[in-house]
């Protein structure tokens, strides 16, 4: 429990550097936030200096470059993610860098914990021992892993070399997998043979041939036995990864100084439709959006154990790993947060947090609204005296989970405990919108825009493609200024057309300069706060108001009776349109009349008569993305009439086996419809 004496936060000591090295103050969090985004040379520089970032060479500005896309930023400078990381084993000996847990583990009331001496000391083995198997900066090291302390360590080994890490999760299938990787021609792909999830194991040796007869150009496959600790890798014609680890006859390699934008990771849009786009990301860019995003804006100190429940398929495990730029322990957790399926669990992550003293607890804001329909009592799980903060992300934090969260967590000096939601995206490894430990927190909001991310909601554009920044009106969410951590290219996209289209059609600045849509509906609030509410190429335009899925399912999935929900707008030339809402129910359960009646009574009571569905239907589940997403767009696609094959990456899903009675309902609903 924090005392009255607990530290100043992060962002009063940032202020005050200010004051002391620029002589600038700032009375309010806007005036700071504004000055960061108008003198962007200034803001960054000063972001590296806080932090104290080391160059190996000279460099004189942040900004080269003041353009989108396309910005150069500390032309000259040298660093490498994995040195800023493990630079705190110098000073770290008395914390852990990573402490660790499994399902198996957890329910024996085990942890393990690496130090960052060892931890240094891992990554430089493994480094060496990728080079001796003839890795050069620039090559692609790809691997099948889940989220274990043996997957940082390999990233941090591959990221000291300069070369390029991309990582899928093995509850990913081989089409999923070979979908991203095959794009990006990986030179070693280092694998488990197998994972345990909701106490199920899942063996996937059987797919390791297939993935290397379909990744030509992999030279080399690496298996870190972790199903069965007896498995032989030699067998499968693999390399152990334990041995490369124990290898006496290399000595460590130390990170090498890259370039500022020298190629650090790929990660991949959802690819629910198409292939998935590779993204780069750059070393430089990267250490400073974790920096700035985790120190300043989640407060997170050296003292702290960070957890944020996430699959290596997700972007918030680069964003949990990147906390030991930091010098934060980082808290793992292997497994299903909400137990098996014979056996629901939603307590899972709690004992996790009470055991490994967790103080900064992160999860999808689904997990939060799990917990409250199986009323979970956090604290009578464990001691969760340590807690001080709680992080949520993914989707929109329902008004009901705030307060599910203030009455079951502890109180932190004498006040509800701080809720930090958070926005951003893969596409940018970062947060667009977050939580200020010194602001205001108010039920339904996100605190402020972050800092140094000239962020707006942008109403519709005119014939010039410029738009109009809007106040207290919802509006699409863009980004007027460039940002460190945006992507350097889309892999095997030479001329940048992809990246182009992806980010920057829509909009234009009033010299032609580029604009970045997000593809997010925002209002900016009065107080200076931010609400998402949802996809904004999955809005309802009912009957000409428009609004964001996230307010319908605010207003259904309030009932006890509602696990889960999905809404679609259908607009058609010559036709109605047609807004099913399909809903999944608790186990046992029968949308009856009654049930409906009530539904479409909160939803009038709440939106309007307006949003009221043509049709509420009951389904098994919807269709999600391996990131937890509700896939509204390929459902819409799916029912305006695409093949299901070009909308759905079933390998890229959750629940793919929930995808054919959404195309059974397409087919019937065509073959329904009178002629136009």
């Amino acid at each position: 429990m924090q005392t009255p004496d607990s530290p100043e936060p992060q962002i009063r000591r940032y202020e005050r550097f200010l004051r002391e090295t620029r002589g600038l103050a700032f009375e309010r969090y806007e005036d700071l936030w504004q000055w960061s985004i108008t003198e962007l040379d200034a803001f960054w520089l000063s972001l590296w200096e806080f932090f104290e970032l080391r160059s190996a060479t000279p460099f004189e500005r942040a900004l080269v470059d003041d353009r989108m896309p396309g910005a150069r930023w500390f032309e000259g400078a040298t660093l490498n993610l994995a040195d800023q990381a493990l630079r705190h084993a110098e000073t770290g000996t008395e914390r852990p860098a990573i402490v660790w847990s499994t399902e198996a583990m957890l329910a024996r009331g085990e942890l393990t914990e690496l130090g960052w001496p060892e931890l240094r000391g891992q990554v430089g083995a493994f480094a060496a021992a990728l080079r001796a198997l003839g890795v050069q900066p620039g090559d692609r090291v790809v691997a099948y892993m889940p989220n274990i302390p043996q997957t940082a360590i390999a990233f941090l080994a591959v990221a000291s070399l300069g070369a390029v890490w991309s990582v899928c999760s093995p509850d990913m299938g081989a089409m999923a997998v070979l979908d991203r990787f095959r794009q990006i021609e990986p030179r070693v792909l280092i694998t488990v043979d197998g994972y345990v999830y909701g106490g199920q194991a899942v063996d996937r040796r059987p797919l390791l041939g297939e993935l290397r007869d379909q990744l030509p150009s992999l030279q080399h496959l690496v298996l870190l036995p972790w199903l069965d600790p007896q498995a032989d890798a030699a067998a499968l014609g693999a390399l152990d990864f334990n041995a490369l680890l124990a290898r006496e006859d290399l000595a460590p390699v130390a990170p090498e100084p890259l370039p500022f934008d020298h190629p650090l990771w790929i990660v991949y849009s959802s690819g629910t439709t198409g292939l998935p786009k590779p993204i780069v990301h750059g070393h430089g860019g990267i250490v400073l959006e974790a920096l700035k995003g985790g120190v300043l804006h989640n407060d997170l100190r050296a003292e702290d154990r960070f957890h944020w429940y996430s699959s290596t398929g997700w972007i918030m495990w680069n964003c949990q790993v990147n906390a030991l730029l930091g010098g934060t322990t980082i808290c793992l957790f292997d497994g299903s947060p909400g137990g098996s399926r014979e056996r629901p669990d939603w307590g899972t992550l709690w004992r996790f947090a009470a055991l490994a003293r967790v103080s900064w607890f992160g999860a999808g804001a689904a997990f939060y609204a799990s917990c409250l329909k199986a009323d979970v009592r956090p604290q009578q799980v464990g001691n969760l005296g340590a807690l001080r903060a709680v992080g949520a992300t993914g989707s929109p934090l329902a008004d009901e989970s705030y307060d599910w969260i203030w009455q079951g967590l502890p109180e932190v000096d004498g006040r509800p405990i701080w809720i930090a939601c958070i926005s951003g995206g893969t596409d940018f490894a970062g947060a667009f919108l977050a939580g200020l430990p010194t602001l205001p927190l108010r039920r339904g909001q996100m605190q402020c825009r972050c800092l140094g991310a000239a962020v707006y909601a942008f109403g519709e554009p005119d014939a010039m493609s410029r738009g109009q920044a809007l106040s207290d009106v919802v509006g699409e969410l863009v980004c007027t200024r460039p940002i460190p951590s945006m992507p350097l290219r889309f892999w095997g996209d030479p001329d940048g057309k992809r990246y182009l289209e992806s980010y920057f059609e829509m909009y234009r600045g009033p010299n032609g300069e580029g604009i970045w849509r997000h593809g997010d509906w925002l209002r900016i609030t009065p107080e200076g706060g931010a609400i998402i509410y949802g996809r904004s190429d999955a809005t309802i335009n009912r009957h000409g108001i428009r609004m964001g899925t996230a307010e319908l399912y605010r207003a259904v999935e309030q009932f006890p009776e509602v696990l889960d929900s999905l809404v679609v707008d259908l607009e058609y030339l010559g036709r109605d349109s047609y807004m099913p809402l399909f809903l999944v129910l608790r186990e046992g359960l029968t949308l009856d009349e009654a049930l409906t009646r009530r539904l479409r009574e909160a939803i009038r009571t709440a939106l309007s008569a307006r949003h009221l569905p043509s049709e509420i239907l009951q389904v098994a589940a919807i269709p999600r993305t391996l990131s937890g997403k509700k896939m509204e767009l390929p459902v819409k696609k799916l029912l305006l009439g695409a093949a299901p094959e070009t909308v759905f990456k079933r390998d890229a899903m959750a629940n793919a086996g929930c995808v054919d009675w959404f195309c059974d309902f397409a087919a019937r609903r065509r073959s329904s419809l009178p002629p136009i």
